[in-house]
């Protein structure tokens, strides 16, 4: 009687490196960015008074260009 012969598994060479994150691990991150970018640029964006004008035109280009 011969013995059963058992499937390998893929496995990577040497010399590679294997990561398997799962889902959550890309997901997570990617929404807390979302959130974030959306209290940044959210309807309710108050101004500072004291702040300087050449950084407020700075975003308000950036916005413009991600808008279009």
């Amino acid at each position: 009687m011969s013995a059963r012969m058992h499937p390998r598994t893929h496995r990577p060479a040497p010399d590679s490196v294997e990561v398997r994150l799962p889902w959550w691990a890309v997901a997570l991150p990617a929404v807390a960015f979302a959130a974030l970018l959306l209290l940044i640029v959210g309807p309710g964006q108050a101004h500072a008074a004291t702040g300087d004008p050449a950084i407020g035109q700075l975003l308000g280009r950036i916005l413009e260009l991600l808008a279009a």
